[in-house]
């Protein structure tokens, strides 16, 4: 059983800065491509960022590149996606999702087999 537990969010003024971090168990922590989705009220779950399970290779949304970077530390079984530049449109509950190695490089929730709880983000103006 694969668990993932989001934490991190928050609010913050429109361009601050937060980090999320997603714990995932240890014993499948290398086996799985990691991906970063958000939803905001009223609207489907969209993709923001992946990284692979073997070399640390990343991957975005066109929207996100810029201003989130995602990130592993393999030591702490754990994927960071720091948030910069932080707009009202970005205000969603972030999920951590882990899927197939072979899913790395796509950014559709249905390719992902196991989620989180969710981390709410608020960006106010």
């Amino acid at each position: 059983q694969v668990q993932l537990v989001e934490s991190g969010g928050g609010s913050v003024q429109s361009g601050g800065s937060l980090r999320l971090s997603c714990v995932v168990s240890r014993y499948t922590f290398n086996y799985y491509t990691i991906g970063w989705f958000r939803q905001a009220p009223g609207k489907g779950r969209e993709g923001s960022a992946c990284i692979s399970n073997d070399d640390g290779s990343t991957y975005y949304a066109n929207s996100m590149k810029g201003r989130f970077t995602i990130s592993r530390d393999n030591t702490k079984s754990t994927v960071y996606l720091q948030m910069g530049s932080l707009k009202p449109d970005d205000t969603a509950v972030y999920y951590c999702a882990a899927g197939a190695p072979g899913v790395f490089g796509q950014l559709e929730a249905n390719l992902y087999d196991h989620w989180g709880q969710g981390t709410q983000v608020t960006v106010s103006s």
